[in-house]
């Protein structure tokens, strides 16, 4: 392992006690010095969970999945499930008059009395291994939503513990049970693909579970563990955590993207969080270390506009907007800029969206109730995000007044990859010009070894060129069946070069280079595996003011077709000129000339959250010459 930070801090403490960082139901003091807007609208949201009806989960959803590769017919009952209880648990809290009391029994015991807790395409003990058709009641995998749920029925008992101990010691002692059974002797004695061992690939998953494993064991009372117990577990949990923090470069870039950034960096945050509430101040130190830092204002880096951010692999624009998280990884990064960024953003959400009514951990309501004031009063600060280059994963974003603009080089070996090196995205004034799609809804297709026969995967819808024997009147077929760039570490960018204008940022230092100018510049032909493909350089450029050029050279013998997708509808003028939307943008093509151009419609649920519409791709031939430029204004 090449990092040691989180248990070079931790070996810096001694000890391990029961996490207290927020108040139970019995600490009214804290739970009614709640603003009053915050508690009228968590009661009415427990309210309305009173009147939901409790889904029914059956065997034949958990087995959907091995038939038919359907994972939504068990989530949909799932996770209502879960977040219905959240919204019974933080009413009772605010409230504390018992009206709520019987309900979240009925939905602990619900979750309590599942077979399983881990999801269908989760559920074996082998990464990416064949998964059983049946819950495995006897060898309980922890996956993401074992762990997320064992962290809502502790940290449910944790909150409710006052109140159940006065009806009954056998509501605590059945959650403790389910906990050993399904989280704690698990953990301790097995070895999962994500925990790390210096040699498996991590990703967020590593942070994730690990988080919810802590919430599990360090909200127990004194008299599940004994204090060695405790430190075993932040122990182990220290060490994936830094098996997760080897992947990073020290820029901090997520190589999942914005989406998954919640599920990564906020999730070690929340690792680091439950260590220090369970060890002494001294573990705080961790904060101050860069990486940290990066992997914390990373998200700020990414924003384009409102709720849209960069995205590329399986992230999607719109990720969601910042709240409590965030807010209180700035603070702790000493991050002002990150701090109020993710308070303007909460205070632009509506009230409804600021009780996170997605989300299914309990302890993340819980840190947003008491964090929200204090976004809300936080002052605002006018911060402008500067150009960025992220050498880890090859990613460049560069901005002005205009045009918001990202270029990725690295190679296709990233987590929830698409076979995208050398793509570009644009954003004009804060809206989608060129784009990247994102991913569908997952299937079991999605995370098989048929992953790349899924459009939004392949290359040629990434505004990459394709490589053909022929164009002709059916090039559009021609594209499909053509060469696209194939997934794996080795089929990469090289000669590499990103210029920031010679700022500080810059991976190279280019003598007279102009803030006014960014630029990354790289050969693609490597990601192609093709001998037929020897060079194709290109470099994408944000001239400041002015606009954005995409200069391609080609050294090949097959034809190039350049795919070039936009959110708005395109119109060729004479095959050299572009009017995209009505009057939105202009694409100008110099060495190449505009095929065909096809509606790409866009019908799936998870698709539709980013883009309401159609998407279109522009096929361009380049001309014989090999040399194409494109002019986005």
């Amino acid at each position: 392992m090449a990092r040691s930070i989180v248990r070079d801090y931790l070996s810096k403490t001694s000890g391990c006690k029961v996490f207290a960082g927020y108040p139970d139901i019995s600490k009214r003091d804290e739970w009614n010095a709640l603003p009053l807007e915050l508690k009228r609208e968590i009661v009415r949201r427990g309210e309305e969970a009173l009147l939901e009806p409790w889904s029914e989960l059956l065997v034949s959803d958990f087995s959907e999945f091995s038939r038919s590769g359907n994972r939504v017919r068990f989530e949909d009952k799932y996770f209502p499930r879960r977040r219905k209880l959240n919204s019974l648990v933080m009413a009772e809290c605010v409230e504390n008059e018992g009206r709520f009391v019987g309900a979240v029994l009925d939905g602990l015991y619900l979750i309590l009395e599942e077979s399983s807790w881990c999801l269908p395409p989760h559920n074996s003990h082998v990464r990416d291994g064949r998964n059983d058709v049946m819950p495995n009641v006897v060898r309980p995998v922890i996956d993401l939503f074992d762990a997320e749920s064992g962290a809502e029925v502790a940290f449910c008992e944790y909150l409710l513990r006052p109140v159940f101990e006065k009806i009954s010691p056998n509501i605590s002692e059945y959650v403790n049970y389910r906990l050993e059974e399904r989280i704690f002797k698990p953990y301790l004695n097995e070895h999962f693909w994500w925990m790390g061992n210096g040699k498996e690939p991590m990703c967020n998953w590593t942070p994730w579970c690990t988080q919810n494993v802590l919430i599990c064991a360090l909200t127990r009372d004194d008299g599940c563990f004994d204090e060695d117990t405790k430190r075993e577990f932040i122990e182990k949990a220290a060490a994936s955590c830094d098996y997760f923090l080897d992947e990073y470069g020290d820029d901090g870039c997520c190589s999942e993207g914005a989406q998954y950034y919640s599920h990564a960096a906020l999730t070690l945050f929340g690792c680091l969080e439950l260590i220090l509430g369970a060890t002494d101040e001294s573990f705080s130190e961790v904060y101050k270390e860069k990486l940290i830092k990066n992997m914390a204002n990373y998200i700020m880096k990414m924003h384009v506009a409102g709720d849209t951010y960069i995205n590329f692999a399986d992230c999607s624009a719109h990720p969601g907007r910042r709240g409590a998280r965030e807010f209180l990884f700035g603070k702790r990064v000493f991050d002002e800029a990150m701090t109020s960024f993710a308070a303007e953003d909460f205070k632009a959400e509506s009230m409804y969206a600021r009780m996170i009514p997605d989300e299914i951990n309990l302890f993340y309501h819980v840190m947003q109730a008491f964090a929200y004031k204090e976004m809300m009063d936080y002052p605002s600060i006018d911060v402008r995000c500067e150009d960025s280059w992220f050498e880890s994963t090859g990613l460049m974003v560069a901005r002005d007044d205009v045009y918001t603009l990202a270029a990725k080089a690295g190679n296709n070996a990233d987590s929830h990859n698409h076979n995208d090196v050398g793509s570009f995205t644009i954003y004009k004034n804060g809206k989608p010009f060129v784009i990247d799609l994102g991913v569908g809804t997952y299937t079991e297709k999605t995370f098989s070894d048929r992953r790349y026969e899924i459009w939004t995967m392949q290359s040629a819808y990434h505004n990459l060129p394709t490589f053909i024997e022929d164009g002709g009147a059916e090039i559009s077929k021609n594209v499909e069946a053509g060469i696209m760039q194939k997934p794996g570490a080795e089929f990469a960018a090289s000669d590499v070069v990103c210029n920031l204008g010679g700022g500080e940022s810059s991976s190279v230092d280019i003598a007279g280079a102009s803030n006014e100018t960014c630029s990354l510049s790289m050969d693609i032909a490597g990601a192609y595996g093709d001998a037929r493909i020897r060079r194709y350089h290109r470099t994408v450029t944000l001239n400041k003011g002015e606009g954005i050029t995409v200069n391609d050279k080609y050294d090949g013998d097959c034809k190039a077709v350049i795919g070039i997708m936009t959110y708005e509808m395109p119109v060729s003028h004479d095959g050299v000129k572009i009017s995209v939307g009505d009057g939105f943008g202009v694409i100008e093509i110099t060495g190449g000339k505009v095929k065909t151009i096809e509606e790409c419609p866009i019908d799936d649920e998870r698709l539709l959250i980013a883009w309401k519409h159609s998407v279109y791709r522009i096929l361009i031939e380049m001309d014989d010459a090999h040399e194409l430029s494109l002019l986005f204004k």
